[in-house]
């Protein structure tokens, strides 16, 4: 096969898989995708999750695009009002993994419950960052909206998402997990709103042992309506810093950037998106509590960025994913 027929059959596949309309939505604002392999084929079994993996050579990984910061096609008004929690403040603790793991190799502020994940969109491989989070199903994976959705109305579900938990300059440490389905909020899929712009990507079986993600690398936790201020370490993987190859992290003060936007002061760029801000991150156990993830740079020429404020919010999505997930 020639390169430019090579070019044609993946540019017809990857449209198949962008033009796939099955979501369903529900009453609270979440809405969910099935994720699809390259040619538009529900990855609802262990064949199309194996296929899935293998589709995502160390090739294909090297030649993925790190994601770009949300751009929405419809910003909407942006206010500066001081928005205030809309709940009471909650709690979900880490969870460490059910098999043995030694992370005796780790790098500082190097966590094996984050990692990279790869994905298909509409112009080829796409890369954000991501990381597991604990529940019940230990099956949750966090990262942006924007990984998984365009954002805004006439934009475009990704799909063909497989997970890589402590992605090193190629190494998969636990192995790939594909993707089952994919949740976000409607309000970034129907007009890109900052605010929203988060994902919970629920995981098929994976990894070297054919476990549950969870399972096999434990979960961060997660915070809620904890106000603006707090202290953060964000983790990700920027393709300015180190290439989109290592994970790199900074460590700063919050506040309230606009809307319902939590900023923070950090110089990481493309690649990062999707990457947790963690609250107590403990590096002698790779775990913290999920407090936020990067979304966009507002004012990036300051080496500040923005992710969704988490209120109510993100536990609705959190309960909807969960409740998704196979047993």
């Amino acid at each position: 096969m020639t390169g430019l027929a090579a070019a044609l059959v993946l540019t017809s596949a990857t449209a198949a898989l962008a033009d796939q309309p099955t979501t369903v939505a529900d009453r609270n604002g979440n809405i969910t995708a099935v994720n699809r392999t390259i040619d538009g084929r529900p990855v609802t079994n262990e064949a199309a999750a194996k296929e899935v993996v293998a589709y995502w050579t160390p090739e294909r990984m090297a030649a993925a695009v790190d994601l770009d910061f949300a751009r929405p096609k419809a910003t909407g008004k942006e206010t500066n009002t001081t928005s205030k929690p809309n709940g009471k403040a909650g709690t979900i603790a880490p969870v460490a993994p059910r098999m043995s793991v030694d992370r005796g190799a780790n790098l500082l502020n190097e966590s094996l419950a984050i990692g990279k994940l790869y994905f298909n969109t509409p112009w080829g491989g796409s890369s954000c960052s991501a990381s597991t989070v604990s529940s019940g199903k230990r099956r949750l994976v966090m990262t942006a909206g924007h990984c998984v959705h365009s954002g805004g109305a006439g934009g475009s579900w990704y799909g063909n998402w497989v997970f890589v938990p402590q992605y090193r300059s190629g190494s998969q440490p636990y192995g790939s997990f594909a993707a089952y389905t994919v949740a976000t909020r409607s309000a970034w899929v129907n007009s890109g709103s900052y605010p929203e712009d988060m994902a919970i990507v629920i995981m098929n079986n994976g990894g070297y042992w054919g476990l549950k993600v969870v399972d096999t690398v434990g979960g961060h936790g997660l915070r809620w309506n904890w106000g603006y201020g707090p202290y953060m370490t964000a983790i990700g993987y920027p393709s300015n810093l180190g290439g989109g190859e290592i994970q790199w992290f900074c460590q700063s003060g919050t506040w309230q950037g606009h809307d319902q936007v939590i900023r923070m002061y950090c110089p990481m760029t493309y690649g990062s998106s999707g990457g947790p801000w963690l609250q107590e991150y403990n590096d002698a156990t790779g775990y913290g509590y999920i407090n936020s993830v990067v979304s966009h740079g507002d004012n990036p020429g300051n080496g500040e960025f923005d992710g969704p404020y988490f209120d109510n919010d993100i536990k609705s999505l959190y309960d909807y994913a969960e409740a998704l997930s196979p047993a």
